[in-house]
């Protein structure tokens, strides 16, 4: 999938040599591009030059890191905007803090920009199509599932006292493949497939951390889940029958 010549992307990075590289790169492959150095002047282009359809986030910034600038971004008005995390380090434990935060995915330090282009194109196809299985007309914008509703237009959860809780993409792509497969225990290699594709070289652990949040969002106490069990060496199943809702 060849980005859309209006697909605009906010390139974060205090280093001028991989924001003008980068910025060359991506013009010439059809995209707009702001690049900017740090979170400061990111706020100032989301209000100048937004909406974007892709962050590109670097974790080590002067001032407020990546993993901070995620997190406010993820708690905003740009928490359905994808993020893509830059990192110099490629240890697990990074992947997993930045993933936490609500980034969609992340490419450690060196990387082409050819590589780069791809990670774009798999986070914005994820991001703008649902999985084939998935890509049925709702028979009702409301889907319900004991105290909780989804609206699956605006893509959040609503308590049962009418509160919204917001999602991220990677929360509601998650969701919603157990919304389709309701009481069915799903293996993390399918869950994986299902929500991320193949595009990404994401790890198994990366579906525990997004079940972690989704159980938090769920209010779901994780030693004794009421909504998302956990199925001993198999996966994970939604436990709650599913229904449309008006």
């Amino acid at each position: 999938m060849t980005p859309k010549t209006s697909d605009h992307i906010l390139i974060v990075d205090d280093d001028r040599d991989i924001r003008e590289l980068l910025t060359t790169y991506l013009v010439k492959n059809g995209l707009r591009v702001v690049a900017v150095p740090t979170g400061r002047h990111m706020r100032a282009a989301l209000e100048a030059s937004g909406p974007f359809d892709l962050i590109i986030l670097d974790l080590m910034l002067p001032g407020e890191d990546g993993l901070t600038l995620c997190r406010d971004l993820r708690t905003g008005k740009y928490k359905a905007t994808p993020i893509l995390m830059l990192t110099a380090r490629s240890e697990e434990a990074d992947r997993i803090l930045g993933l936490e935060m609500g980034a969609d995915d992340y490419l450690a330090k060196p990387f082409s920009a050819r590589e780069l282009l791809a990670r774009i194109r798999a986070v914005m196809r994820r991001t703008r199509m649902l999985p084939p299985n998935m890509g049925t007309v709702e028979p009702s914008q409301k889907l319900g599932f004991g105290e909780w509703q989804v609206d699956t237009v605006a893509r959040h959860l609503i308590d049962e006292a009418g509160v919204m809780v917001a999602l991220s993409g990677a929360e509601y792509r998650l969701l919603r493949v157990f919304l389709d497969h309701p009481q069915k225990v799903l293996s993390r290699d399918q869950l994986l497939s299902l929500t991320q594709g193949r595009e990404a070289e994401l790890f198994e652990r990366s579906i525990d951390l997004l079940v972690s949040r989704l159980r938090q969002r769920l209010r779901d106490d994780a030693r004794e889940p009421r909504y998302i069990k956990t199925v001993r060496s198999e996966g994970y199943v939604l436990a709650s029958a599913v229904e449309a809702r008006d």
